[in-house]
Formats: structure tokens, C-alpha cells, sequence
């Protein structure tokens, strides 16, 4: 039960720790780090394992992610997207609501838990609906479910479009202390969009889906959480004007969070030129100075996490025209080798911001942190990552471990290649 891996560069940003080191792990949790592991392995006769100098850090949160279960498991499962989840590092997932049928109930939310329990990869947390069935109508049985499990609430896939009611979700949500997580769009405007509304849409003859389409919300609902003092977090943000009204409402005091998704920092709508299906997701793909207004916000701390919004689709799904098909890429698996390319690699931040985004800034952001997750301190949860940050891997079928390939960077070849994942201190990927 106890394990030293020695010979590692340790980084923690939560701690501020980036150097050369040691882990000790006893009974689940981290006991030991840095020059007192090793010495204390010996008094708990640990079994030792030799990192070969590659990066151990937390293990990563994903406050982002479509599992499918119940309902569309030919798409995902619980156990087929934790596998997902481990290969690419990440030792925390949380599960959005959007399942047939949606997690609106207790029945619901235990059977989610069940299901990932008995694949016993990844820890798995459960979002409720903020609404019955999600019709915006009336609000769910929010203080049962989060007594159930649920560690936030969303109607993701579908936007809150009734004021009143995102307005008594914040306030009820405030008591529960968890946050509402906003999908962001004004249908109004959106209409029968499926990629972004610009000079691409117009050369194409596509509908378009304009950037005030999710800023007029975003707009709406940060006034909501002013007036509520509720917890807002903003889910994929994709636009110039978001990451502006953010930053204002996050320098005026508000309790309002935001997430942005590798896609959206690393592709532009200028890829619907090839009518691939699988650069189609909601909110689509922005312009360039969209992505470079998310780079901005990702350095300059407007940003809390990066998340997947991993939306497993099958090739019924995708493998059709482009107005019809499903909006949606997954991303487990690719989260932290583009977050190397395109971030860290390019110098748009540090390796430290990298992991404060993908581990300790979203488990703060759900009060995860609370639980012992997203850091390597003394007595947290021995839940981390192996990974060796120049090894190339090869986006391909036998990369991906999701049950499904709809993912927009087949045939990359990029930097970060995870050698081992271990959730409480068991090996669980590598």
C-alpha cells in the first residue's frame, strides 16, 4: 500500500513546486515529498519505482464532459470515457447532466455512480440539471441531488433561457454552496446556426451563429450573480467579448468562473471550409481574433480551467451533411498535448499555468480541492499523472481510447505523451 516514485521533476503549482524530487505514497494519499520521501520510504518499506526524469503532477480535473451513460452508451460509457480519461491524464471527471434520461433525480445521479465505481478508474462527479427534464421550466430538486452526490448544476446543451429561473438557480445555489454552469447561447440569435456567423459563414452560404449569441447571455447572467451573489461558471467560452465581460466582472469582485476547451484555442472557423463534420461543436469555432482574445484571457488569469466538453458522437451522428450533423468533438485524450503545443510550447504561458488550469484551478473552481484533489500536498489524495513532455504521440484510432473518433486532430503529431496515471495511489493507466 505505500509507493516512493523517485527520479521526477515534481510540479504543483498549487504549491508553487517545480523541481527535481520524489513522491511517497501510503495508503491512498500522498505522505511525503521532495527530500522527506525518500527517507521515509524506507521507514514504511515502500515499494520504489524510478520515474526516468519525467513530470509528475496532479492528476487533472475536467469539469467538462458527456459520458453518455445512461442512455447512448453505443456513443460512451462510463467505463469507456474514464478509460479515456486516465490515458489522457485526467484522475477527475465531472459528468454533465444531458444523459437519456437527463440526471435529474436521485435514481439517476446513484446509478451514475454505481456504473463508475465498478469501472474504477477515475473519480466521477455528477452534474444535476438545473431544471426538470431540462425544459427550462422548473428548477430540479437541487439540495436532494447535491445530498445524492452532484457537485454542480447545468442544463448544459441547452441554455437557461428563462431569466427568472437562472435567477432563483444562483440564489438557490448559493445556498447549496455549488456553482451553476451556464451554456451560454440566446437562441433567439443562434437560430439554426452550426458554425460561427463571419466572413467564412458568408463565403459559404452557411448559417451562421454570431459571437452576441453566447455574449448577450453571458451578459444576462453575470448581472444575475451580481445581483444574487450566486457562483456563476461560464462553460466554453469561445469568444473575444466573453473573455472581456469576465475579466470586468471577476475585477468587480463577482463570483463568476469561466472555462475555455482546447478546440476553441487551437482552431479557427476557417476548418469548415473542408465541411468536415467533426470541426462542427456548439459554441462552433470563432475567428482569429476570438482565439486570440482566449490566449490572452489564459495568460492573464481570466481564465480558471481548460475543460473538454469530451462529446462522444458516433459515425451515424457525424457522417453526414453539415446542417444536420451533431455538434461535439471529444477530447480526453488530446487535452494536455495541445495544451503543450499551443500553450506552453508557443510561450503563451508557463508550464505551471498549464497545470494550475487542468488540475488545481478546476478543482477549486467546484470546491474539489476540498476533497484533496488538484495537489500534491502532504496528506491529498494520491491521485497524479507520469508524463514525459517531449514524446511525441500520433492522434490515431489506437490513441484514442474513447469509444468514439470524432475528433478534429486525427493525424497530429504532438508533444506529452502520459506514461502512467494513478488514482489513490493505484495504477490505473500505463
Amino acid at each position: 500500500m505505500s509507493l516512493l516514485v523517485k527520479n521526477v521533476r515534481l510540479m504543483d503549482p498549487a504549491q508553487g513546486l517545480d523541481g527535481p524530487g520524489a513522491l511517497l505514497v501510503v495508503e491512498g494519499a500522498v505522505a511525503a515529498i521532495g527530500a522527506d520521501a525518500e527517507r521515509d520510504a524506507l521507514a514504511v518499506g515502500a515499494e520504489v519505482m524510478d520515474g526516468g526524469g519525467a513530470v509528475l503532477a496532479p492528476g487533472f480535473v475536467d469539469l467538462h464532459v458527456h459520458f453518455r451513460e445512461p442512455g447512448q452508451t453505443r456513443k460512451e460509457s462510463i467505463e469507456t470515457g474514464s478509460r479515456a480519461a486516465v490515458a489522457g491524464g485526467f484522475t477527475a471527471v465531472c459528468a454533465m447532466a444531458n444523459t437519456k434520461p437527463v440526471n435529474d433525480s436521485v435514481a439517476i445521479t446513484e446509478l451514475m455512480l454505481t456504473r463508475a465505481a465498478k469501472a474504477d478508474l477515475c473519480r466521477y462527479f455528477p452534474i444535476g440539471t438545473v431544471s426538470r427534464e431540462m425544459k427550462g421550466e422548473e428548477l430540479s430538486d437541487m439540495g436532494t441531488l447535491k445530498a445524492a452526490g452532484c457537485v454542480a448544476f447545468s442544463d448544459d446543451g441547452l441554455p437557461i433561457m428563462n431569466a427568472s429561473l437562472m435567477r432563483r438557480a444562483l440564489e438557490y445555489t448559493r445556498w447549496l454552496e455549488v456553482p451553476v454552469v451556464a451554456h451560454e447561447e440566446d437562441q433567439t440569435l443562434a437560430g439554426k446556426g452550426y458554425m460561427h456567423e463571419g466572413a467564412v459563414s458568408a463565403s459559404l452560404g452557411c448559417l451562421g451563429i454570431p459571437a452576441a449569441a453566447e455574449e448577450a447571455m453571458v451578459a444576462r447572467d453575470i448581472i444575475l450573480a451580481e445581483h444574487t451573489g450566486g457562483h456563476l461558471h461560464l462553460a466554453h467560452l469561445s469568444t473575444k467579448g466573453s473573455m472581456r465581460l469576465v475579466r470586468e466582472a471577476k475585477a468587480r469582485g463577482l463570483h463568476v468562473t469561466c472555462e475555455v476547451t482546447p478546440h476553441h484555442f487551437a482552431l479557427s472557423d476557417k476548418e469548415l471550409m473542408k465541411f468536415d463534420s467533426d470541426y462542427k461543436m456548439n459554441p462552433p469555432l470563432r475567428s482569429e481574433a476570438d482565439i486570440q482574445a482566449v490566449l490572452e484571457a489564459l495568460a492573464d488569469g481570466t481564465v480558471d480551467a481548460i475543460a473538454t466538453d469530451h462529446a462522444p458522437h458516433g459515425w451515424d451522428d457525424k457522417e453526414v451533411e453539415l446542417p444536420i450533423a451533431a455538434f461535439g468533438v471529444i477530447g480526453l485524450e488530446t487535452a494536455l498535448p495541445l495544451t503543450l503545443e499551443l500553450l506552453v510550447n508557443r510561450k503563451v504561458i508557463s508550464l505551471a499555468r498549464a497545470f494550475d488550469l487542468l488540475a488545481a484551478g478546476p478543482a477549486r473552481v467546484f470546491h474539489l480541492d476540498k476533497q484533496g484533489l488538484g495537489s500534491l500536498k502532504p496528506g491529498a489524495r494520491a491521485d497524479f499523472v507520469l508524463f514525459d513532455p517531449d514524446a511525441k504521440v500520433q492522434v490515431d484510432r489506437a490513441f484514442i481510447q474513447s469509444r468514439s473518433f470524432n475528433t478534429p486532430f486525427k493525424g497530429w503529431s504532438l508533444p506529452g505523451k502520459v506514461l502512467g496515471t494513478w488514482v489513490g495511489g493505484k495504477r490505473v493507466w500505463g
